[in-house]
Protein backbone atom coordinates (compact mmCIF):
# COMPACT_ATOMS: atom_id res chain seq x y z
CA UNK A 1 0.00 0.00 0.00
CA UNK A 2 1.59 3.24 -1.19
CA UNK A 3 0.30 6.67 -0.19
CA UNK A 4 0.31 8.87 -3.28
CA UNK A 5 -0.91 11.85 -1.26
CA UNK A 6 1.97 11.57 1.21
CA UNK A 7 4.66 11.09 -1.42
CA UNK A 8 3.49 13.87 -3.72
CA UNK A 9 1.81 16.34 -1.35
CA UNK A 10 3.25 15.53 2.08
CA UNK A 11 -0.12 14.57 3.57
CA UNK A 12 0.28 12.67 6.83
CA UNK A 13 -2.27 9.98 7.67
CA UNK A 14 -3.12 7.61 10.48
CA UNK A 15 -1.77 4.50 8.74
CA UNK A 16 1.67 5.89 7.95
CA UNK A 17 3.17 4.10 10.94
CA UNK A 18 2.29 0.79 9.29
CA UNK A 19 3.40 1.79 5.78
CA UNK A 20 6.68 3.43 6.82
CA UNK A 21 8.67 2.43 9.89
CA UNK A 22 9.20 4.98 12.63
CA UNK A 23 12.88 5.47 11.92
CA UNK A 24 14.33 8.84 10.97
CA UNK A 25 13.36 9.80 7.41
CA UNK A 26 16.97 9.72 6.26
CA UNK A 27 17.58 6.18 7.48
CA UNK A 28 17.11 3.01 5.50
CA UNK A 29 15.90 0.03 7.54
CA UNK A 30 17.90 -3.15 7.44
CA UNK A 31 16.27 -6.25 5.99
CA UNK A 32 16.30 -7.95 9.41
CA UNK A 33 14.45 -4.99 10.94
CA UNK A 34 11.78 -5.08 8.25
CA UNK A 35 11.22 -8.78 8.81
CA UNK A 36 10.69 -8.31 12.52
CA UNK A 37 7.48 -6.37 11.85
CA UNK A 38 4.36 -8.31 12.68
CA UNK A 39 1.85 -8.63 9.86
CA UNK A 40 -1.47 -6.95 9.42
CA UNK A 41 -3.83 -9.93 9.39
CA UNK A 42 -6.82 -10.17 7.08
CA UNK A 43 -9.41 -12.56 8.48
CA UNK A 44 -11.93 -13.70 5.90
CA UNK A 45 -14.61 -14.36 8.50
CA UNK A 46 -16.96 -16.07 6.02
CA UNK A 47 -17.23 -17.02 2.38
CA UNK A 48 -20.88 -15.94 2.32
CA UNK A 49 -21.78 -12.72 0.54
CA UNK A 50 -24.95 -11.02 -0.60
CA UNK A 51 -23.23 -9.89 -3.83
CA UNK A 52 -21.23 -11.73 -6.48
CA UNK A 53 -18.42 -9.46 -7.67
CA UNK A 54 -16.70 -10.48 -10.87
CA UNK A 55 -13.17 -10.06 -9.47
CA UNK A 56 -13.67 -11.41 -5.92
CA UNK A 57 -10.38 -12.96 -4.77
CA UNK A 58 -12.25 -15.11 -2.22
CA UNK A 59 -14.71 -16.43 -4.84
CA UNK A 60 -17.45 -15.65 -2.32
CA UNK A 61 -20.99 -16.92 -2.85
CA UNK A 62 -24.37 -17.03 -1.13
CA UNK A 63 -23.77 -20.32 0.71
CA UNK A 64 -20.40 -19.97 2.44
CA UNK A 65 -17.93 -22.75 3.20
CA UNK A 66 -18.41 -25.78 5.45
CA UNK A 67 -16.35 -25.66 8.63
CA UNK A 68 -16.04 -21.87 8.97
CA UNK A 69 -14.52 -20.75 12.27
CA UNK A 70 -17.05 -20.59 15.09
CA UNK A 71 -17.30 -17.68 17.50
CA UNK A 72 -15.14 -19.53 20.01
CA UNK A 73 -12.57 -20.48 17.37
CA UNK A 74 -12.55 -16.90 16.10
CA UNK A 75 -11.89 -15.56 19.59
CA UNK A 76 -9.05 -18.05 20.02
CA UNK A 77 -7.57 -16.79 16.76
CA UNK A 78 -7.83 -13.19 17.95
CA UNK A 79 -6.17 -14.13 21.25
CA UNK A 80 -3.26 -15.62 19.34
CA UNK A 81 -2.95 -12.63 17.00
CA UNK A 82 -2.78 -10.33 20.02
CA UNK A 83 -0.17 -12.50 21.73
CA UNK A 84 1.85 -12.65 18.50
CA UNK A 85 1.81 -8.85 18.26
CA UNK A 86 -0.21 -8.30 15.10
CA UNK A 87 -1.08 -4.58 15.03
CA UNK A 88 -4.31 -4.77 13.03
CA UNK A 89 -6.97 -7.35 12.22
CA UNK A 90 -9.04 -6.65 9.12
CA UNK A 91 -12.45 -8.32 9.27
CA UNK A 92 -13.27 -9.27 5.70
CA UNK A 93 -15.20 -11.89 3.77
CA UNK A 94 -17.14 -12.70 1.76
CA UNK A 95 -19.23 -10.11 3.49
CA UNK A 96 -18.39 -10.01 7.21
CA UNK A 97 -21.69 -8.34 8.10
CA UNK A 98 -23.57 -11.57 7.39
CA UNK A 99 -22.00 -12.95 10.59
CA UNK A 100 -24.31 -12.16 13.49
CA UNK A 101 -21.40 -12.41 15.93
CA UNK A 102 -19.32 -9.72 14.17
CA UNK A 103 -19.78 -7.08 16.93
CA UNK A 104 -18.76 -9.68 19.53
CA UNK A 105 -15.63 -10.54 17.55
CA UNK A 106 -14.75 -6.88 16.97
CA UNK A 107 -15.10 -6.23 20.71
CA UNK A 108 -12.88 -9.21 21.52
CA UNK A 109 -10.20 -7.91 19.16
CA UNK A 110 -10.34 -4.42 20.65
CA UNK A 111 -10.28 -5.74 24.22
CA UNK A 112 -7.08 -7.62 23.39
CA UNK A 113 -5.29 -4.56 22.02
CA UNK A 114 -5.78 -5.27 18.33
CA UNK A 115 -6.96 -2.48 16.04
CA UNK A 116 -10.15 -3.82 14.41
CA UNK A 117 -11.01 -2.54 10.94
CA UNK A 118 -13.61 -3.67 8.45
CA UNK A 119 -13.67 -4.46 4.73
CA UNK A 120 -17.24 -4.56 3.45
CA UNK A 121 -19.37 -3.98 0.39
CA UNK A 122 -21.32 -1.53 2.54
CA UNK A 123 -24.75 -2.60 1.37
CA UNK A 124 -25.80 -4.03 4.76
CA UNK A 125 -24.64 -1.09 6.85
CA UNK A 126 -27.24 0.97 8.69
CA UNK A 127 -26.70 3.62 11.34
CA UNK A 128 -27.79 1.12 13.99
CA UNK A 129 -25.31 -1.53 12.84
CA UNK A 130 -22.50 0.99 12.49
CA UNK A 131 -23.19 2.34 15.97
CA UNK A 132 -23.11 -1.19 17.40
CA UNK A 133 -19.77 -1.87 15.69
CA UNK A 134 -18.38 1.47 16.84
CA UNK A 135 -19.36 0.69 20.43
CA UNK A 136 -17.61 -2.67 20.01
CA UNK A 137 -14.39 -0.87 19.08
CA UNK A 138 -14.42 -0.62 15.28
CA UNK A 139 -11.92 2.01 14.10
CA UNK A 140 -12.32 2.08 10.32
CA UNK A 141 -14.52 0.75 7.52
CA UNK A 142 -13.24 0.30 3.98
CA UNK A 143 -16.22 0.14 1.63
CA UNK A 144 -15.92 -1.24 -1.90
CA UNK A 145 -17.31 0.74 -4.81
CA UNK A 146 -16.09 -0.19 -8.28
CA UNK A 147 -17.41 2.59 -10.48
CA UNK A 148 -20.39 4.87 -10.83
CA UNK A 149 -23.86 3.36 -10.54
CA UNK A 150 -24.21 1.36 -13.77
CA UNK A 151 -20.66 0.00 -13.89
CA UNK A 152 -20.52 -0.75 -10.18
CA UNK A 153 -23.80 -2.67 -10.22
CA UNK A 154 -22.74 -4.75 -13.22
CA UNK A 155 -19.33 -5.57 -11.70
CA UNK A 156 -20.91 -6.39 -8.31
CA UNK A 157 -23.69 -8.48 -9.77
CA UNK A 158 -26.66 -6.68 -8.26
CA UNK A 159 -28.77 -3.73 -9.29
CA UNK A 160 -28.93 -1.17 -6.51
CA UNK A 161 -25.57 -2.14 -5.00
CA UNK A 162 -24.10 1.32 -5.67
CA UNK A 163 -26.89 3.21 -3.94
CA UNK A 164 -26.83 0.79 -1.00
CA UNK A 165 -23.05 1.17 -0.64
CA UNK A 166 -23.32 4.97 -0.66
CA UNK A 167 -25.98 4.74 2.04
CA UNK A 168 -23.58 2.56 4.03
CA UNK A 169 -20.83 5.15 3.62
CA UNK A 170 -23.20 7.89 4.80
CA UNK A 171 -24.19 5.78 7.81
CA UNK A 172 -20.54 5.41 8.84
CA UNK A 173 -19.86 9.11 8.44
CA UNK A 174 -23.01 10.07 10.33
CA UNK A 175 -22.06 7.86 13.28
CA UNK A 176 -18.43 8.98 13.21
CA UNK A 177 -16.60 5.88 11.96
CA UNK A 178 -13.75 6.82 9.61
CA UNK A 179 -14.54 5.47 6.17
CA UNK A 180 -12.63 4.97 2.95
CA UNK A 181 -13.24 3.78 -0.60
CA UNK A 182 -11.83 0.53 -1.98
CA UNK A 183 -11.80 0.44 -5.79
CA UNK A 184 -10.32 -2.32 -7.98
CA UNK A 185 -9.29 -0.84 -11.32
CA UNK A 186 -9.89 -2.77 -14.56
CA UNK A 187 -10.79 -1.90 -18.13
CA UNK A 188 -14.42 -2.21 -17.02
CA UNK A 189 -14.34 0.80 -14.68
CA UNK A 190 -11.18 2.86 -15.18
CA UNK A 191 -13.22 5.55 -16.94
CA UNK A 192 -15.10 6.26 -13.69
CA UNK A 193 -12.06 6.91 -11.50
CA UNK A 194 -12.40 10.70 -11.20
CA UNK A 195 -16.19 10.59 -11.12
CA UNK A 196 -16.31 8.25 -8.13
CA UNK A 197 -13.75 10.32 -6.21
CA UNK A 198 -15.59 13.57 -6.91
CA UNK A 199 -18.93 12.09 -5.88
CA UNK A 200 -17.67 10.56 -2.64
CA UNK A 201 -15.66 13.65 -1.65
CA UNK A 202 -18.97 15.50 -1.80
CA UNK A 203 -20.44 12.83 0.51
CA UNK A 204 -17.57 13.35 2.96
CA UNK A 205 -15.09 10.56 2.17
CA UNK A 206 -11.42 11.60 2.34
CA UNK A 207 -9.60 8.26 1.88
CA UNK A 208 -9.40 6.39 -1.43
CA UNK A 209 -7.60 3.05 -1.97
CA UNK A 210 -7.15 2.01 -5.58
CA UNK A 211 -6.31 -1.67 -6.08
CA UNK A 212 -4.62 -3.20 -9.08
CA UNK A 213 -6.30 -6.45 -10.09
CA UNK A 214 -4.69 -9.54 -8.59
CA UNK A 215 -5.33 -12.93 -10.12
CA UNK A 216 -6.81 -14.83 -7.18
CA UNK A 217 -10.27 -16.39 -6.99
CA UNK A 218 -12.59 -14.94 -9.64
CA UNK A 219 -9.93 -12.32 -10.36
CA UNK A 220 -8.21 -14.94 -12.53
CA UNK A 221 -11.35 -15.19 -14.66
CA UNK A 222 -11.28 -11.48 -15.53
CA UNK A 223 -7.52 -11.16 -16.02
CA UNK A 224 -8.16 -10.33 -19.67
CA UNK A 225 -9.87 -7.14 -18.44
CA UNK A 226 -6.75 -6.03 -16.59
CA UNK A 227 -5.18 -2.79 -17.75
CA UNK A 228 -2.32 -2.88 -20.23
CA UNK A 229 1.00 -1.37 -19.09
CA UNK A 230 0.22 1.79 -21.04
CA UNK A 231 -3.28 2.06 -19.58
CA UNK A 232 -1.91 1.44 -16.10
CA UNK A 233 0.55 4.33 -16.45
CA UNK A 234 -2.26 6.56 -17.66
CA UNK A 235 -4.49 5.59 -14.71
CA UNK A 236 -1.71 6.24 -12.19
CA UNK A 237 -0.98 9.60 -13.83
CA UNK A 238 -4.66 10.49 -13.56
CA UNK A 239 -4.71 9.58 -9.88
CA UNK A 240 -1.59 11.69 -9.26
CA UNK A 241 -3.17 14.64 -11.07
CA UNK A 242 -6.41 14.25 -9.12
CA UNK A 243 -4.54 14.11 -5.81
CA UNK A 244 -2.56 17.24 -6.61
CA UNK A 245 -5.63 19.14 -7.82
CA UNK A 246 -7.50 18.47 -4.58
CA UNK A 247 -4.40 19.44 -2.58
CA UNK A 248 -4.00 22.68 -4.53
CA UNK A 249 -7.66 23.50 -3.83
CA UNK A 250 -7.07 23.04 -0.10
CA UNK A 251 -9.03 19.78 0.15
CA UNK A 252 -6.78 17.08 1.59
CA UNK A 253 -7.75 13.62 0.40
CA UNK A 254 -5.66 10.54 1.12
CA UNK A 255 -5.07 8.48 -2.03
CA UNK A 256 -3.34 5.11 -2.02
CA UNK A 257 -2.26 2.54 -4.59
CA UNK A 258 -2.37 -1.13 -3.66
CA UNK A 259 -1.22 -4.36 -5.24
CA UNK A 260 1.46 -3.38 -7.76
CA UNK A 261 4.82 -2.26 -6.46
CA UNK A 262 5.92 -1.09 -9.89
CA UNK A 263 4.01 1.94 -8.60
CA UNK A 264 6.93 2.57 -6.23
CA UNK A 265 9.46 2.97 -9.01
CA UNK A 266 7.03 4.91 -11.14
CA UNK A 267 6.26 7.41 -8.37
CA UNK A 268 9.98 8.12 -8.00
CA UNK A 269 10.13 8.74 -11.75
CA UNK A 270 6.98 10.89 -11.58
CA UNK A 271 8.38 12.97 -8.71
CA UNK A 272 11.66 13.47 -10.56
CA UNK A 273 9.81 14.59 -13.69
CA UNK A 274 7.32 16.88 -11.91
CA UNK A 275 9.25 18.20 -8.89
CA UNK A 276 12.96 17.54 -9.39
CA UNK A 277 15.67 15.32 -8.00
CA UNK A 278 15.42 16.42 -4.36
CA UNK A 279 11.73 15.51 -4.12
CA UNK A 280 12.37 12.23 -5.96
CA UNK A 281 15.06 11.35 -3.44
CA UNK A 282 12.67 12.01 -0.59
CA UNK A 283 10.04 9.78 -2.21
CA UNK A 284 12.60 7.01 -2.63
CA UNK A 285 13.63 7.16 1.03
CA UNK A 286 10.02 6.83 2.15
CA UNK A 287 9.54 3.86 -0.16
CA UNK A 288 12.68 2.19 1.16
CA UNK A 289 11.03 2.33 4.58
CA UNK A 290 7.79 0.96 3.13
CA UNK A 291 9.55 -2.30 2.32
CA UNK A 292 8.04 -3.25 -1.05
CA UNK A 293 5.62 -6.07 -1.74
CA UNK A 294 4.50 -7.49 1.64
CA UNK A 295 3.63 -11.06 0.60
CA UNK A 296 4.60 -13.52 3.30
CA UNK A 297 5.93 -10.82 5.61
CA UNK A 298 3.83 -7.78 6.50
CA UNK A 299 0.41 -9.01 5.40
CA UNK A 300 -1.12 -12.38 6.26
CA UNK A 301 -4.50 -13.96 5.70
CA UNK A 302 -6.69 -16.41 7.58
CA UNK A 303 -9.52 -17.79 5.47
CA UNK A 304 -13.02 -18.72 6.68
CA UNK A 305 -12.06 -22.27 7.70
CA UNK A 306 -8.79 -21.26 9.38
CA UNK A 307 -6.18 -21.79 6.67
CA UNK A 308 -3.29 -19.31 6.82
CA UNK A 309 -2.24 -17.75 3.52
CA UNK A 310 0.64 -15.60 2.29
CA UNK A 311 -1.78 -12.76 1.46
CA UNK A 312 -5.54 -12.51 1.17
CA UNK A 313 -5.26 -12.87 -2.60
CA UNK A 314 -3.22 -16.11 -2.55
CA UNK A 315 -6.01 -18.42 -1.37
CA UNK A 316 -4.72 -21.42 -3.31
CA UNK A 317 -1.75 -22.09 -1.02
CA UNK A 318 -2.01 -22.71 2.73
CA UNK A 319 0.81 -22.62 5.28
CA UNK A 320 -1.26 -24.40 7.93
CA UNK A 321 -4.53 -24.14 9.81
CA UNK A 322 -5.22 -22.29 13.06
CA UNK A 323 -7.44 -25.16 14.22
CA UNK A 324 -4.27 -27.27 14.36
CA UNK A 325 -1.55 -24.77 15.34
CA UNK A 326 -1.52 -21.18 16.60
CA UNK A 327 -1.21 -18.51 13.92
CA UNK A 328 2.06 -17.22 15.36
CA UNK A 329 3.64 -20.66 15.16
CA UNK A 330 2.51 -21.15 11.56
CA UNK A 331 3.70 -17.69 10.46
CA UNK A 332 7.09 -18.11 12.13
CA UNK A 333 7.77 -21.58 10.70
CA UNK A 334 10.33 -21.01 7.95
CA UNK A 335 10.71 -24.73 7.36
CA UNK A 336 8.03 -24.05 4.73
CA UNK A 337 10.20 -23.66 1.61
CA UNK A 338 7.98 -21.14 -0.20
CA UNK A 339 7.64 -18.92 2.86
CA UNK A 340 11.39 -19.01 3.46
CA UNK A 341 12.20 -18.18 -0.17
CA UNK A 342 9.70 -15.32 -0.25
CA UNK A 343 11.40 -13.78 2.76
CA UNK A 344 14.69 -13.96 0.85
CA UNK A 345 13.15 -13.23 -2.53
CA UNK A 346 15.89 -10.85 -3.65
CA UNK A 347 18.07 -13.95 -4.11
CA UNK A 348 15.44 -15.75 -6.20
CA UNK A 349 13.80 -13.15 -8.47
CA UNK A 350 14.42 -13.84 -12.15
CA UNK A 351 14.28 -12.03 -15.48
CA UNK A 352 14.14 -8.25 -15.63
CA UNK A 353 13.74 -8.01 -11.83
CA UNK A 354 17.36 -9.08 -11.30
CA UNK A 355 18.91 -5.93 -12.73
CA UNK A 356 16.14 -3.47 -11.89
CA UNK A 357 17.28 -0.37 -10.02
CA UNK A 358 13.96 -0.32 -8.15
CA UNK A 359 14.12 -3.90 -6.91
CA UNK A 360 14.74 -2.78 -3.32
CA UNK A 361 11.51 -0.72 -3.13
CA UNK A 362 9.40 -3.09 -5.24
CA UNK A 363 10.76 -6.55 -4.37
CA UNK A 364 9.33 -7.99 -7.55
CA UNK A 365 5.70 -6.94 -7.21
CA UNK A 366 2.90 -9.51 -7.04
CA UNK A 367 4.19 -13.04 -6.66
CA UNK A 368 0.68 -14.37 -7.26
CA UNK A 369 0.40 -12.70 -10.67
CA UNK A 370 3.84 -14.07 -11.54
CA UNK A 371 2.68 -17.56 -10.60
CA UNK A 372 -0.63 -17.21 -12.44
CA UNK A 373 0.93 -16.02 -15.70
CA UNK A 374 4.39 -17.62 -15.72
CA UNK A 375 3.91 -20.63 -13.44
CA UNK A 376 6.79 -19.40 -11.26
CA UNK A 377 6.30 -17.27 -8.12
CA UNK A 378 9.74 -15.71 -8.63
CA UNK A 379 9.26 -14.66 -12.25
CA UNK A 380 8.67 -10.98 -13.09
CA UNK A 381 5.27 -9.52 -12.27
CA UNK A 382 3.46 -9.36 -15.63
CA UNK A 383 1.89 -6.06 -14.53
CA UNK A 384 5.20 -4.22 -14.20
CA UNK A 385 4.77 -1.16 -16.40
CA UNK A 386 8.20 0.45 -15.99
CA UNK A 387 10.17 0.97 -19.18
CA UNK A 388 13.66 -0.43 -19.68
CA UNK A 389 15.10 3.05 -19.22
CA UNK A 390 13.20 3.54 -15.96
CA UNK A 391 14.30 0.16 -14.61
CA UNK A 392 17.89 1.19 -15.29
CA UNK A 393 17.68 4.69 -13.83
CA UNK A 394 16.81 4.15 -10.17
Amino acid sequence: MISVSKLLCGLDAEGDGLRYDAADESSKPQITEKRQRRPVVVWNTTKRCNLRCEHCYAAADHTGAPGELTTAEGKALLDDLAEFGAPVVLFSGGEPLVREDLPELVAHAADNGLRPVLSTNGTLLTRERVRELQESGLKYAGISVDGLRARNDRIRGQEGAFDAAVRGIEACLDVGVKTGLRYTITEHNVADLEGVVDLLVDVGVDRFCFYHLDYGGRGAQVADADLSPEATREAVDRLCTLTREYHDEGEEIETLLVGNYADAGYLVEYARREFGEEHAGRVRRYLERNGGDPTGERVADVDPVGNVHLTQFWQGYALGNVKDRPFGEIWSDESNPLLARLREREDHLTGRCQGCAYRDICRGGSRLRALAVHGDPFAPDPKCYLTEAERASG
